[in-house]
């Protein structure tokens, strides 16, 4: 199956997982566990949300994380303070890389904003694997936090 289909598929599928519910932490927590169950060589999915100026950990699916990460740190950190999605090959070549699990490799995290164009927080997933992601899968994963997005009432940071 291409990539492309794949990710229709798996946005097709959270739509249907959302579709009789909005609230946020319930969403956030079966879309984090949707992501892990369905990608292929991953370790983490889950969110952070934007609390001031601090990234808050939120529902996930693999180890333990970081619960606290500043704006600008990190790979999570960036994607607020740019207002870009980030795909990183190689976390370890990343400048202030948060090591939050020694054994991720790459990452792609994508900020979510409201209709206000107010940053929540951010979609982050990893890999063990250097160069996991594709432009495709940052699509893909950018499509699913719309998804999610339209489907929830995410909390105002």
């Amino acid at each position: 199956m291409s990539l492309n289909k794949f990710y229709n598929t798996l946005n097709g599928q959270l739509e249907g997982l959302l579709s009789a519910e909005r609230d946020w932490l319930a969403n956030t927590a079966n879309a984090s566990a949707l992501l892990f169950m369905e990608l292929e060589d991953i370790n983490w999915a889950g969110f952070y949300f934007l609390y001031g100026d601090e990234l808050r950990l939120g529902p996930f699916q693999g180890k333990p994380a970081c619960t606290r990460i500043p704006v600008g740190a990190g790979v999570c950190g960036a994607a607020v303070s740019t207002g870009e999605s980030q795909l990183v090959d190689d976390v370890h070549q990343f400048p202030g890389h948060i090591a939050c699990d020694a054994v991720s490799a790459s990452e792609v995290v994508v900020p979510l904003y409201d209709e206000a164009g107010r940053c929540l927080g951010v979609l982050d997933v990893d890999s063990p694997s250097v160069a996991r992601f594709s432009e495709e899968d940052l699509a893909g994963l950018q499509d699913f936090a719309r998804v999610l997005l339209k489907s929830s009432d995410l909390p105002a940071s």
